[in-house]
């Protein structure tokens, strides 16, 4: 196998659990927006719960670590890939159901943000209009606390439905359950997100559709295309991860196929054909040189997965 580390023989017990439901070495960068990074050494796209029962199983049983990617747009896997099974949700997961009168929202998992904030709107419901620039789905969302333009996922989300890889059995939690804070939730590793209810109210301004198209176009005059995962450190309190290394002047810092955006100074941007390395390389450079010279400790909101430290 070109994944490193991999046990051989628990892939193999793997396999003939998961049968057709798993592939082989599948590489993950192109499933990320980094577009950069290794295979996997199992990949499942699930389509029901039964699915996700056969992971729980072929985890439990053979001790195989599990990676859920969602849309990959807030992931950067090390070139030598994940030795484990890697987890999407298919389209079973994409439902949407809104009930206008109470201004409620029903996601499944792999509905995408942007669409569920246009589609809210056209509605006439307000309070999702945010999501219209953040790249991911909802899974990923309520995971990271994912949020921008003033709101977030834990100011809108009532109830999550969960999937328990340790127990194979399904559970809800409330919003006070998930322990938001700044990017972060309580939603542990062996947990996949299903779906979640999300509580709106109704715009009675409406100015919801002038709103989404204010941060659309923020984000074109002031965030950079390519291959990225958005935003790589989380803000720390006295300024935005951004303004911090834009005042050390770091835009345009490069080590071989990674270099900071000379958009935006808290974007490392993957050349065509990059490394996932270089990428690091140039998130660990950044971080140690925040801290010399400022003393302060820059934490990742990007996933980082076979990278050490």
């Amino acid at each position: 196998m070109s994944v490193v580390g991999v046990d051989a023989a628990a892939v193999k017990q793997a396999l003939e659990i998961l049968g057709p439901l798993a592939q082989t070495e599948v590489n993950l960068g192109v499933l990320t927006t980094y577009r950069v990074g290794g295979d996997t050494a199992l990949y499942i796209e699930a389509q029901t719960v039964q699915d996700l029962e056969a992971v729980a199983r072929a985890r439990n049983e053979t001790g195989l670590p599990v990676l859920v990617i969602g849309n990959g747009s807030n992931l950067l896997i090390a070139d030598t890939g994940f030795p484990g099974i890697t987890v999407a949700t298919g389209k079973h997961f994409e439902t949407i159901t809104i009930d206008r009168e109470t201004a409620t929202v029903y996601a499944g998992s792999s509905v995408a943000l942007p669409s569920l904030a246009r589609r809210s709107v056209a509605l006439g419901l307000s309070g999702f209009e945010w999501a219209v620039g953040v790249p991911g789905s909802i899974g990923g969302a309520v995971r990271m606390n994912a949020g921008g333009h003033g709101g977030d996922m834990a100011g809108v989300l009532t109830e999550v439905n969960i999937f328990n890889l340790r127990t194979v059995s399904s559970e809800t939690k409330t919003n006070d359950e998930l322990a938001f804070s700044y990017r972060r939730s309580a939603v542990e590793q062996d947990q996949i997100i299903l779906a979640a209810t999300l509580q709106l109210q109704h715009d009675e301004t409406g100015g919801g559709a002038k709103a989404l198209s204010e941060i659309v176009q923020w984000r074109r005059e002031n965030q950079p295309g390519g291959q990225n995962a958005g935003s790589v450190f989380v803000n720390p309190e006295e300024e935005t991860s951004g303004e911090l290394l834009d005042r050390l002047g770091v835009k345009g810092f490069r080590i071989g196929s990674a270099q900071v955006s000379a958009k935006h100074a808290n974007f490392v941007q993957a050349d065509p054909g990059g490394s996932a390395s270089d990428v690091d390389a140039v998130i660990n450079a950044l971080a140690q040189r925040v801290l010399l010279e400022t003393g302060i400790v820059l934490r990742t909101e990007i996933r980082r997965i076979g990278f050490e430290g």
